[in-house]
């Protein structure tokens, strides 16, 4: 069931008396017959304000079929031809809302200005259809953030199907310089690409004014004139700074969002979004400022290009006036569009440009292509002579492919050797480009404002402070810039059932195995169904999407979910709305425990040293190993340490942990041969009857992880893991109930020395224990056994009962002595610190070896002495990764410092 779509203007301001300027087009024709309309038998609307007649010719046939789309009344003028005199397109006529069908080239010609007033909305009906403001002319188009002018398609308009380039697009043209301009004095006149001949630009005037642009969203532009010749967004041709560009979105464009041929127009709060080729392109002089971009591609490896895409001339790349615009805070997001002819790029600099770029963060999925290239030649003599500025900026593209260099040129050896720039895998952006409040970006740009005074003043990377969002309300797919209103659904979706509300609200149950994307919406619960599988294996392939604020809960110990290899999960919470993975007696408000459902299991194509080997030694790619505690056919393994199985962002797990068989428990998230590809960030997993997390080879990185009651181990890993993890919290149950050791670690127990060999790097861990003790079990800190191999940095372990830190006897603690594995600025306060086992050849001192062979380590006599609830206290100087792409430079050991609780808000349990 869907609800009746809703118009987005507000009553109010329709039945406003709106001011408007008057004004005539002159038409190509009396009535607009390419519509049906023969007649017009009604009067002629008004400008409420002034008494004269709209704009335009009215039309019935328009007016009837959108009024019918939008479910109330609205009248359709279409416009078209020369509008040589000032002219103002009002949004009402004071009784219902005042469309614009755009017919052919509506130009704005010298000395008139179009004003368009706020909540209008305009629209092309054929690709044939753009306006144009010529050199001398303006447009005034002031929208507000909750009534911005919108222009798009007559699809959009009647709620059909809208796709890149059923319109033409927007063309400014203005007498500011381009360097195409003629050198002997004489006039300057380019024909701008793309529209019929005459619209023309060029000067001498930097500071021309083409008027304003304010809260305009552009949509399904960009119509193919000729093969490979479509219109962009918005042109800027030889466009001065005296124009104005504030909070302007191109959406779904099939050529460039925006494109600069010359000029030295400035803009802020521009967002570019699913544009099918470049997002910025500029040319021939351009010399503007532009402040606060949002550049994402199209979801769903939609077509798409260059973020941005930057020349100054192809034939002679050190023509005067060079290229060369100042860019600051921009957030560019990829996808995994790739075609023999293009792919997503992040930043392409070429044919001699030179750009000061600041503030600024590229990142995408793995599949990307490469996020920051210099063409050889000009382009990167600029940059070797100071020309190409990089500064505080980060790139961030999981991609292996950051940059790519020229010949003879280490793109990437220039771009770090400003240590203001960082190149990370991990910098906690959503996936709009929102940081949370623990993103390395927030703190880390600096002040333009003081490079040039029109900047605004930021100290973060990117678009976005993490704290507002200057894109909510006005722009598309941020709460604004729709004709008529998203669809509503109601009910569960396509893929789920619907079942007995819980608690009154809709639920819907998912069983069975998922073979088609599936989306689950935040207004229901979800119950799973016995084993529910993403994809089968290697097969079917499948993404579950789950929204912030999303639950989903088990009913029984039979019920829980497996994802695939070669299919994914995208979890996407938030602090404010994490998802929930439960039990229903978590739903029901009944007693809660551990086992009640069983838990999440992750499968993936990277490495496990389980896996058969090939000749050379080398991981046989067929790999497919069971993963313990589910139906059989749930395999793992693979050659591929990059493997990308989505992502787990702010998601809570459970109760979990059912006993399938005596011992044979589910962990809360197995993690089977996991790529470094997969994000994890900003987990927990709670009261769980096995361990919380366990690693089966793979590299998964994890980063914020939260692991609290558990009541086995609270992190696991086994046969050749390498992954990172930074800021764990591990936390035994408070009233001393059951649990084991926070790190148990394994590589092989057969043959500890099996390559590949389990090395993760941990660091910025607090492990905070119990006095559980029984025979079989207690609380324990870390032991490493089976041959692993360890590195260790920043931790804090204290305990109430067994031991901080053991090695297991023979190769483990070999390797410990051969320096392989290594714990630094550590403190331990445990009742019993060390627990000592001999090496292969004799006796092992573990103490020793942690305090006067290992860096910057120290023991104290008690919790209370290394921190205070969760918060380190403890001040050893915490270690330094330099450089590093995933580990932060942390200003305090353990997990979670009093200044900065990321923790708060989506944690349950740590009261």
């Amino acid at each position: 069931m869907q609800m009746t779509n809703l118009f987005k203007i507000s009553a109010v301001s329709a039945a406003l008396v709106l001011a408007g300027c008057g004004g005539d087009i002159k038409l190509s024709s009396e009535v607009d017959n390419s519509v049906g309309d023969t007649i017009i038998n009604n009067p002629a609307p008004v400008n409420p304000d002034t008494g004269v007649e709209l704009p335009g010719v009215p039309s019935t046939t328009l007016s009837a079929e959108v009024s019918a789309a939008v479910g109330f009344d609205v009248q359709v003028q279409v416009i078209d031809g020369q509008v040589d005199e000032d002219t103002t397109l009002a949004s009402s006529d004071g009784s219902k809302p005042v469309f614009y069908a755009i017919s052919g080239a509506l130009e704005v010609m010298a000395d008139a200005t179009l004003t368009i007033e706020k909540d209008a909305v305009l629209f092309g009906q054929s690709g044939n259809d753009y306006l144009v403001v010529h050199r001398d002319g303006k447009i005034m188009a002031e929208g507000t953030k909750q009534e911005p002018i919108i222009f798009t398609s007559l699809q959009d308009v009647k709620g059909e199907e809208a796709t890149a380039g059923q319109w033409g697009g927007i063309v400014i043209l203005g007498n500011a310089p381009s360097n195409k301009c003629p050198s002997d004095g004489s006039e300057c006149a380019l024909q701008v690409e793309g529209v019929a001949e005459g619209a023309v630009f060029g000067g001498e005037d930097w500071e021309d004014n083409s008027g304003v642009l304010k809260y305009v969203v552009v949509k399904f532009a960009g119509y193919e004139i000729a093969p490979d010749n479509e219109l962009n967004g918005v042109t800027f041709g030889g466009v001065g700074s005296g124009t104005t560009v504030d909070y302007l979105q191109v959406h779904a464009n099939a050529d460039d969002g925006v494109e600069f041929f010359g000029g030295a127009v400035d803009v802020k709060h521009l967002v570019l979004t699913g544009n099918k080729d470049d997002s910025i392109d500029w040319d021939n002089g351009f010399k503007g400022r532009i402040q606060h971009v949002f550049v994402q591609h199209a979801a769903n490896a939609g077509e798409a290009n260059r973020a941005i895409e930057a020349d100054n001339d192809g034939s002679t790349p050190d023509k005067e006036p060079m290229s060369n615009p100042t860019i600051a805070n921009m957030t560019i997001i990829g996808n995994n569009f790739d075609t023999a002819d293009k792919d997503s790029e992040g930043i392409y600099l070429r044919e001699g440009t030179s750009a000061s770029i600041y503030n600024t963060v590229v990142t995408g999925p793995s599949e990307m292509g490469e996020c920051l290239e210099f063409e050889a030649g000009q382009t990167v003599t600029n940059a070797e002579s100071g020309n190409i500025v990089f500064q505080n900026s980060t790139m961030a593209c999981n991609n292996g492919e950051n940059f790519k260099g020229s010949d003879g040129f280490d793109l990437a050896a220039w771009f770090t050797a400003e240590d203001s720039n960082m190149v990370s895998t991990s910098i906690l952006v959503d996936e709009d480009g929102v940081p949370s409040a623990q993103s390395p970006l927030l703190g880390a740009g600096q002040d333009v404002s003081a490079v040039d005074t029109w900047f605004d003043v930021t100290d973060y990377q990117g678009a976005f402070d993490g704290s507002s969002d200057w894109r909510e309300g006005w722009a598309f797919g941020f709460g604004g810039g729709e004709i008529t209103a998203k669809a509503v659904e109601e009910g569960c979706p396509t893929g789920t059932a619907a079942i007995a509300p819980v608690n009154g609200q809709t639920t819907c149950e998912i069983s069975g195995t998922i073979t088609a994307d599936l989306t689950l919406t935040s207004g229901n619960l979800y119950a799973l169904d016995g084993p529910v599988f993403v994809g089968n294996n290697r097969a079917d392939s499948a993404t579950l999407s789950i929204e912030a604020g999303t639950t989903i809960f088990g009913r029984s110990g039979g019920d829980y979910l497996v994802v695939s290899r070669d299919s994914k999960i995208e979890a996407l919470g938030s602090a404010q709305a994490p998802i929930t993975f439960t039990s229903s007696q978590d739903i029901l408000g009944e007693e809660t425990g551990s086992g009640q459902w069983g838990g999440m299991v992750i499968l993936g194509n990277a490495p496990s040293n389980k896996c058969p080997t090939l000749s050379d030694d080398s991981i046989d790619p067929s790999c497919s190993l069971q993963v313990e505690g589910v139906e059989e056919g749930a395999t793992f393994g693979g050659d591929n340490w990059e493997d990308n199985s989505g992502t787990l962002r702010y998601v809570v797990v459970k109760h979990a942990g059912y006993e399938i068989a005596p011992d044979n428990e589910l962990n809360g998230i197995t993690f089977g041969g996991v790529g470094s590809a997969t994000t994890v960030e900003f987990i927990q997993v709670h009261e769980n009857a096995d361990d919380g997390v366990e690693f089966f080879g793979g590299a998964v990185n994890a980063k914020y992880v939260v692991l609290t009651a558990n009541k086995d181990d609270s992190v696991d890993w086994d046969n050749g893991f390498r992954g990172n993890m930074q800021y764990v919290l591990v936390k035994h149950d408070a009233n001393d109930g059951e649990a084991n050791r926070a790190i148990e670690a394994d590589n092989d127990g057969s043959n500890p020395s099996k390559d590949p060999q389990s090395n993760p790097t941990i660091a910025n861990m607090t492990i905070i224990g119990n006095a559980f003790d029984t025979a079989d079990k207690d609380s324990e800190g870390i032991y490493l056994r089976e041959g692993t191999r360890a590195q260790l940095h920043n931790f804090v372990v204290t305990n109430a009962a067994g031991e901080c830190l053991e090695l297991e006897a023979g190769v483990t603690v070999d390797q410990a002595i051969a320096g392989e594995t290594v714990i630094t600025n550590s403190v331990f306060a445990c009742g019993e610190n060390f627990k000592s086992q001999d090496s292969s050849t004799g006796t092992f001192d573990l103490m020793d070896w942690v305090i006067n062979i290992n860096a910057d380590n120290s023991t104290e006599a008690g919790i209370s002495d290394v921190i205070n609830g969760i918060y380190t206290i403890d001040t050893t100087t915490p270690y330094s990764f330099g450089s590093h792409p995933f580990f932060d430079n942390a200003d305090h050991i353990g997990a979670v410092s009093e200044n900065n609780d990321w923790t708060a808000g989506w944690t349950v349990g740590l009261e």
